[in-house]
């Protein structure tokens, strides 16, 4: 469940990162609207890790569309992979 809280509580800035929990963060709003958010920096590198990961895996498989596939045997050769 979500933890949504106006920015105005901000005032009481140590009770609301009590709440920052790990894998649960803290959503702000401003004048009724989402505008930031609280979370824990482990959380938030674990978020930037996936993001880096996806980013690769699409590059990879573009790269895989546009110039070509290679067989399992010639990425086993590339990376030292005994059959």
């Amino acid at each position: 469940m979500p933890i949504i809280k106006p920015v105005s509580e901000l005032r009481n800035y140590p009770d609301v990162l009590k709440e920052v929990k790990a894998g649960v963060p803290v959503y702000l709003t401003k004048n009724g609207s989402g505008r930031y958010v609280l979370m824990d920096i482990a959380d938030y590198a674990n978020v930037e890790a996936a993001e880096r990961l996806n980013y690769e895996l699409m590059r990879g498989r573009l790269a895989g569309e546009t110039q070509g596939w290679i067989s399992k045997e010639d990425m086993r050769r590339h990376f030292g992979e005994a059959k």
